[in-house]
């Protein structure tokens, strides 16, 4: 059993820069060398390499799985989940957290250079699915000398990255906890991730993407995308619990406009908070492939052939108020797995907090994780 990491311990949320040769073929065509990725891990590798476990984050999440984020200052977005006596424990487990392929932490992106110019890419940055995301991490896992992992975790995208590395690299995962996701994005999902681009391509300091020797992000434009996406991340009913129609201070302003609403205020908030930790570029690159997801449609449009002849073991869970990715989503991968002669165990667990459950406190859900890994340990 490796070593206990505990959280004054350098090994945990150890922060890492892999700079990888590649070249790394992307889906689109196009070729990218080198390869920059950034991560974190907890905890020590055990010497058969056996206790690796990679965590996969959403959207606008980061490596800074468990540790304090260097931006904000705030915990790592899932310390609920991994620390010290957690499901994913650094006693136990070697935690591996990379930054996704076109995000803006420190792996490659539109904010990286390009060697050929030696300016930023912005939007010549070429365009990336999922699949190579994943194919990137699976450089990175490689790069550590890990040849199979105990576990692939991840929520909503997270998950889909989760669903990816089980069909792309089936003989490499052990376990997969697919966790408020889908196997492809709705034309709802996608609407919404539309209005948020357009909302960053108005905005006049945009230039094309050409902002960054401006010193002048699109602040407003990135701002308004995550107000409207954040909507999606909740639920109504924990809306009207937290905020209702409650009015609030009439000094309360952002953008020129009065706050008059208690949740015109919260969602101006999270809207202005993001822009300090978040790229508009990356976020353009990253919905976009969100929306390209979608894993029947790689493996011959039957979404269990993306499974078939898998060895892995399966976590699915779903939260009873998540709109953005509902419980029908969740099903529909359970069936896939089953129709494939898969081990999958499937839970859907009830919530106030929408989609964002699976990062808020869920004892439920701890609990799933927990006897679920080491169900699997051997």
């Amino acid at each position: 059993m490796a070593a206990t990491a505990p959280l004054d311990d350098p090994r945990f949320g150890l922060a890492r820069t892999a700079r990888l040769p590649g070249p790394l073929r992307l889906d689109g065509g196009a070729f990218l060398a080198p390869v920059e990725i950034a991560y974190e891990t907890y905890g020590t590798l055990a010497a058969d390499g056996g206790n690796a476990i990679l965590v996969c984050h959403a959207l606008t999440g980061d490596q800074h799985l468990a540790s304090t984020h260097p931006r904000t200052g705030k915990p790592g977005w899932w310390t609920r989940m991994v620390g010290p006596g957690r499901p994913i424990d650094p006693a136990r487990d070697f935690v591996i957290c990379a930054n996704v392929l076109g995000s803006c932490m420190g792996s490659s992106g539109p904010a990286s250079i390009d060697p050929t110019t030696g300016a930023p890419y912005a939007m010549r940055f070429p365009v990336i699915t999922l699949r190579d995301m994943v194919r990137a991490q699976a450089m990175l896992v490689d790069h550590l000398g890990i040849g199979r992992l105990r576990a692939v975790v991840g929520g909503s995208m997270g998950g889909m990255q989760v669903l990816e590395w089980a069909a792309t690299f089936p003989d490499r995962v052990a376990s997969a906890v697919v966790i408020a996701s889908a196997p492809r994005h709705s034309a709802q999902n996608i609407a919404f991730h539309e209005v948020g681009r357009q909302a960053i391509m108005a905005d006049p300091s945009w230039r094309g993407g050409n902002y960054y020797e401006h010193d002048d992000p699109p602040a407003a434009g990135l701002a308004v995308a995550r107000m409207a996406a954040h909507i999606t991340y909740l639920s109504e009913a924990g809306l009207t619990e937290k905020f209702g129609r409650r009015l609030q201070k009439r000094e309360a302003k952002s953008f020129g406009f009065d706050a008059d609403f208690q949740v015109e205020s919260y969602l101006r908030h999270q809207g202005i908070s993001f822009v300090d930790r978040f790229d508009a570029n990356s976020y353009l690159y990253i919905t976009r492939a969100m929306d390209y997801f979608d894993l029947a449609e790689e493996h011959g449009g039957l979404l269990a052939n993306a499974f078939k002849g898998t060895k892995t073991r399966f976590c699915v869970v779903s939260f009873d108020t998540d709109w953005l990715y509902p419980t029908s989503e969740s099903r529909a991968i359970v069936h896939a797995l089953n129709a494939a002669g898969a081990q999958v165990s499937f839970v859907e667990l009830s919530s106030p907090f929408g989609h964002d459950s699976f990062l808020l406190e869920s004892p439920a859900l701890e609990a799933v994780i927990d006897g679920f890994l080491k169900a699997g340990q051997t």
